[in-house]
């Protein structure tokens, strides 16, 4: 068994993302009918990018509870060789969705004129009848495969027990999509708290928080439990004190658990981020003015508690 998350995915980082029920590898992903005409489209764009022959395509096939048989041909546009003298047949499919069942039901027909001649009437016919509930069938057509009338070119899609439609199983590249956390580390979708211990959702936007975020990155490479820090803004910004809980930490180069190049590192990131404060500056990013007799700018930033799982 593997633990299924709610997240989003991309099929080989060309198309998507697409939200999903999957195992936090994004494989085996569950899409909704929504999410499903989506990945159709993409499909659909990709074969017309690098060709059907080398694509499989997803097709979401609409009618009603109880109506009539339907028709459905797809077409390329391509041709492939059929026989040793090098004929050519269109490389097309062509389905029967039976709607009158439990579930809708779809059989692979020969792609001929008689076929072509009722898919063109279930075009032009109304769907369904007044108070009819509407129906989908979901579809794969593996393009590759198409030979002895496509009859082994299309698998049928059903629904999984939670309604949710198993697209590309463990076959399609599918990965998961990562979300960019201010601090510059990128979590998997559904992680959505950092590791830092902001969140996807109520990500900073002021400059000199999105600052004090990515400066807490650089502190927490050596000391992972820091939890505040002293900012001085007299003159240029310059961390003057950091703290783990209530414990003040050593600075010193040759004592301390920090070096020159990380506090270097920490007060330039905050120092650029000065030149694009907004006119409320530090109270804006949300840091504390602490009262202090030799500067009327100094402040506390408090970082947000790290994420232990």
């Amino acid at each position: 068994m593997y633990d299924e998350v709610a997240t989003r995915v991309t099929l080989d980082s060309i198309i998507g993302p697409y939200d999903c029920i999957a195992t936090d590898t994004g494989r085996c992903p569950r899409f909704t009918l929504d999410a499903a005409r989506q990945v159709s489209a993409g499909t659909l764009s990709m074969a017309d990018d690098y060709g059907y022959s080398c694509v499989d395509t997803i097709h979401v096939i609409d009618g009603h509870a109880g109506g009539a048989d339907t028709v459905h041909v797809f077409d390329t546009g391509e041709t492939y060789v059929v026989n040793e003298d090098g004929d050519r047949a269109p490389r097309a499919v062509a389905v029967r969705v039976r709607w009158r069942g439990k579930v809708p039901t779809v059989t692979p027909v020969p792609v001929n004129r008689e076929t072509r001649r009722a898919a063109r009437k279930t075009q032009n016919k109304p769907r369904g009848g007044r108070g009819a509930a509407a129906r989908a069938a979901v579809i794969c057509i593996r393009w590759q495969w198409v030979h002895d009338e496509g009859s082994s070119a299309v698998d049928v899609i059903n629904p999984a027990d939670d309604g949710r439609y198993p697209i590309g199983g463990w076959e399609w590249p599918w990965c998961v999509v990562t979300w960019d956390c201010v601090c510059g580390y990128s979590p998997d979708w559904h992680e959505t708290e950092c590791l830092c211990g902001l969140t996807r959702d109520k990500q900073p936007t002021e400059p000199l928080a999105v600052a004090a975020a990515r400066a807490l990155a650089a502190l927490r490479t050596l000391v992972p439990e820091a939890t505040s820090a002293l900012v001085d803004l007299a003159d240029l910004a310059r961390i003057c004190a950091v703290y783990a809980g209530d414990r003040e930490l050593d600075l010193a180069d040759d004592t301390g658990p920090f070096d020159t190049e990380t506090l270097g590192t920490a007060d330039e990131i905050l120092r650029q981020a000065l030149d694009t404060a907004s006119p409320l500056g530090p109270l804006a990013a949300g840091w504390q003015h602490v009262p202090d007799p030799d500067t009327d700018r100094l402040y506390r930033i408090t970082f947000p508690a790290a994420r232990t799982h």
